[in-house]
């Protein structure tokens, strides 16, 4: 499996038409989250090919972005 899941799924929401609850309310589908957790144990005992970091790193960009949406989308509410 490569990013492109979780690609898809933050794009769907962006396409979808986002308000702030949407935003907070989003969670990645259990496929990517298992895929995370097991890359992230992977990392953590036997180490990761260059391909599986890169694929890491670019999940943890994916998170960040999220994480940076949500506190924005939560700005937005306490403002209203």
């Amino acid at each position: 499996m490569d990013t492109m899941k979780a690609y898809e799924e933050v794009i769907a929401l962006i396409a979808a038409g986002t308000d702030p609850g949407s935003v907070i309310a989003f969670q990645p589908s259990d496929e990517v989250k298992e895929r995370v957790a097991d890359l992230i144990h992977r990392e953590k005992t036997t180490g990761l090919s260059p391909e599986e970091k890169s694929e890491l790193d670019h999940y943890m960009e994916l998170e960040h972005l999220m994480r940076l949406a949500k506190a924005r989308a939560h700005q937005c509410i306490a403002n209203e």
